[in-house]
């Protein structure tokens, strides 16, 4: 059963300002001020919903760790994720568009950690500051190159490439080579049935680029993998390090 951030509790994260979160740790002294008042570390356990569909946003989140799917779901049921964010981004930029609410659901797909802020204190935070609107922006900017770069792969690309790019994303937001995922979750990720997914395990596997295990992928050639993920991974990525920050961790692994 999925939390609703309402029903989070706290915990100690960082001191500021180590923040792990990138737009967070890229504010200046004066917008990190202006936030630090409204922000409340909180637990994410996996499978929180940070964000339900046609619902106000209470809370935006700045995520320290762990990973968000943004997930577009159809009437009669089922659904594809649409984008991912972790600790490069907020879930609930929709508020520094204007918006309210958004028609997507936000869940953490891997549990972790966030900086959470009420969105009436966020919007006003962004309507007091131009410098701290603009970054949002920006980061909703590269945002939309990334929801534009899934559509592509979803429209040409073999679901072996889509599921390199998606691991070669998840891997870019956490530490470490062994990405815990589920061939469920990756059912849904790729918008295909279990055994297509299988398949497309078995021949990244193949190609000596990750191994596979009940729950988890651990990867073992980073370059290979992003040379398996083909033209739809890369441009969101260079957008946002071009606009923002370096998206990867700082100090990469053996297999990077």
């Amino acid at each position: 059963m999925r939390q609703t951030s309402a029903q989070l509790s706290t915990s100690p994260l960082p001191t500021p300002p180590l923040y792990l979160n990138r737009l967070l740790a890229s504010l200046s002294d004066d917008d990190r001020a202006l936030l630090r008042p409204h922000l409340e570390p909180v637990t994410l356990p996996l499978g929180t919903v940070l964000i339900e569909p046609d619902r106000r946003i209470s809370y935006a989140h700045f995520p320290e760790d762990g990973l968000c799917s943004v997930i577009a779901s159809a009437q009669e049921g089922g659904g594809i994720e649409i984008g991912l964010l972790g600790r490069d981004g907020l879930a609930g930029v929709a508020l520094a568009l204007g918006a309210d609410q958004m028609p997507h659901q936000i869940f953490m797909q891997v549990a972790g950690r966030s900086h959470r802020i009420d969105s009436d204190a966020l919007r006003q935070a962004i309507d007091a500051s131009a410098s701290l609107r603009n970054l949002l922006l920006r980061y909703a900017q590269t945002f939309l190159i990334q929801v534009a770069q899934t559509a592509l792969a979803n429209a040409s690309a073999p679901a072996e490439e889509r599921l390199a790019r998606w691991l070669v994303m998840y891997h870019d937001r956490l530490d470490g080579d062994d990405l815990s995922v589920t061939h469920e979750f990756l059912s849904l990720m790729l918008g295909v049935r279990r055994p297509t997914v299988t398949v497309a395990l078995q021949m990244l596997e193949g190609a000596g680029l990750i191994r596979a295990r009940r729950g988890r992928v651990v990867v073992l050639n980073r370059s290979g993998l992003v040379e398996a993920a083909g033209e739809a991974y890369g441009p969101a990525e260079a957008e946002y390090e071009r606009l923002i920050a370096p998206l990867r961790r700082a100090a990469q692994s053996p297999s990077a």
